[in-house]
């Protein structure tokens, strides 16, 4: 029934929650599990380094710098390098979670929704599977929900696993 499933991540315990499912399905239907995260361009800090936009050097000597400002004395401090890296570290740990299955991993650019769903379009998915953060209410309205944009926008089937609660 499913060929490719797709289980975009952002390293959040919600995300983590979804894993496991989207895990047992791709191994239940011997289907390849995409695993992939999101850089959101519409973040200001894409692509700046410490002094400004990538490339560019602060003018500054070693000594000019605050010491209070680790990892940035004598060096460019690329944040969007940092946060490739942090791409690259979650998408790899979700696929050493998801052994057993055969697993491809992409780390993808744009607002969140708009890159699952076209990745989903371009890769022939069959189903998305992604965790949610359980908000509601005003919370939801004003901060906005991947997974409802999602849901909601979506050509395939979407599964969504919410975080339990630790309350029992």
């Amino acid at each position: 029934m499913y060929e490719h499933i797709l289980f975009p991540t952002d390293g959040s315990d919600g995300a983590a929650a979804a894993l496991e499912h989207a895990r047992n399905l791709a191994e239940t239907h011997n289907a390849t599990l995409h695993i992939m995260t999101v850089l959101d361009t519409s973040s200001p800090h894409i692509g700046m380094t410490s002094a400004g936009p990538a490339g560019a050097t602060t003018g500054m000597t070693a000594e000019e710098h605050d010491e209070s400002e680790p990892g940035m004395v004598g060096e460019e401090h690329n944040i969007d390098s940092s946060l490739q890296e942090r791409a690259q570290a979650i998408v790899d740990s979700a696929a050493d979670e998801a052994d057993g299955v055969d697993t491809v991993t992409a780390i993808e650019r744009g607002p969140p929704h708009s890159a699952i769903l076209d990745y989903a379009d371009e890769n022939d998915i069959d189903l998305i599977v992604m965790g949610t953060h359980g908000r509601t209410g005003i919370e939801r309205y004003l901060l906005g929900s991947v997974a409802e944009k999602v849901v909601r926008t979506s050509d395939v089937p979407v599964l969504t696993a919410r975080l339990g609660d630790d309350k029992d």
